[in-house]
């Protein structure tokens, strides 16, 4: 009996240790799986059952555990890529190229003269609403590239060759970037395209030579009339300032010149006003001071009148006094 009794409560404490082994996973499982980190280029959109819940910014969240919440990642502060007529090896994003065959077949158009081209390009997007993005389309992207095709077949088709090959790429661009988002917005795909950029675009490959040639020599008339234009700037420039330096130059003489003529009228005018006043004395002034100023450019001078008979005594005869007399 006591052998019994000791078994059962053998029985029990075994029990014992299982109930609270596992009331602990239970936990520990509750723990782990209600706790739940969304990196800082990420939102994280909840889901109870299937349902959207909400969208959580970056950071530790929690959820009820064991299945009931589950979280969707979606990296909506990061710009996604799609290519097109071509394929960078290592991409992340499935959709970001497609096969080999397909990108043939996306890179061949037909222009709005009815020539055919070659056409790669790439869009730049972002994820800009979650919701709209995880439930109104099923597979949004692989919707967003049959869209973008769409639209640039249809942009490539309004526009000649010589548009889409060479003058007319920025305005594709810009074209196809607002049908691209018209049309984006109107499936509610959650998405806001940043940029289309075409990539290499081409003639079709019998006439690429040509068309070459014909760039070619589009940028050698463009580089001739650039030098011709800085030829231009450097040397029209330089003569003008030369022309305006020389006005500037007789202008100013000329306004010297007016000015010295206007001095001597006025000091004219000062001695006619005096000799009118006393001729003699101011005919006599007038001639002092013009000898004043004759004499000492002459040189060394005698002046001797008519009654000096014999001048010998008053001369140094040498070469030098020989000579200044006169």
């Amino acid at each position: 009996m006591a052998l019994e009794i000791e078994k059962w409560q053998d029985v029990e404490l075994n029990r014992s240790y299982v109930l609270w082994g596992i009331g602990i996973l239970l936990l520990v499982g509750a723990l782990s799986s209600s706790v739940y980190t969304v990196q800082a280029e990420s939102q994280g959109v909840v889901l109870r059952f299937g349902q959207y819940i909400k969208t959580v910014d970056p950071g530790l969240r929690f959820k009820i555990p064991f299945g009931i919440d589950q979280v969707e990642h979606l990296p909506v502060r990061r710009q996604l890529k799609q290519e097109y007529g071509f394929g960078t090896p290592g991409a992340t994003n499935d959709r970001q190229h497609s096969s080999t065959q397909e990108q043939r077949q996306e890179r061949s158009m037909v222009t709005g003269d009815l020539n055919a081209a070659t056409v790669e390009w790439i869009i730049q997007y972002r994820i800009a609403q979650p919701k709209l993005y995880l439930f109104k389309v099923r597979n949004p992207g692989a919707t967003l590239r049959d869209i973008s095709e769409s639209v640039m077949r249809t942009v490539v088709g309004d526009r000649t060759v010589d548009e889409v090959i060479t003058i007319g790429r920025q305005e594709i661009e810009a074209e196809a970037l607002k049908q691209l988002q018209t049309v984006v917005n109107k499936y509610e795909l959650g998405l806001s395209i940043d940029q289309v950029q075409l990539k290499n675009v081409n003639p079709p490959q019998p006439v690429q030579p040509s068309f070459n040639e014909v760039n070619q020599a589009q940028q050698e008339r463009e580089k001739m009339i650039n030098v011709a234009n800085g030829e231009y700037n450097k040397v029209v420039p330089r003569a003008s300032g030369e022309a305006q330096q020389k006005i500037q130059a007789a202008e100013g003489y000329a306004l010297k010149r007016v000015n010295e003529a206007e001095g001597d009228v006025s000091r004219f005018n000062a001695v006619f006003t005096e000799y009118l006043k006393a001729p003699e004395v101011t005919k006599q002034r007038i001639y002092i001071e013009t000898m004043r100023e004759v004499i000492p450019k002459l040189g060394k001078k005698i002046i001797l009148d008519d009654k000096a008979s014999q001048i010998l005594p008053l001369l140094q005869l040498n070469p030098e006094s020989a000579r200044s007399v006169r």
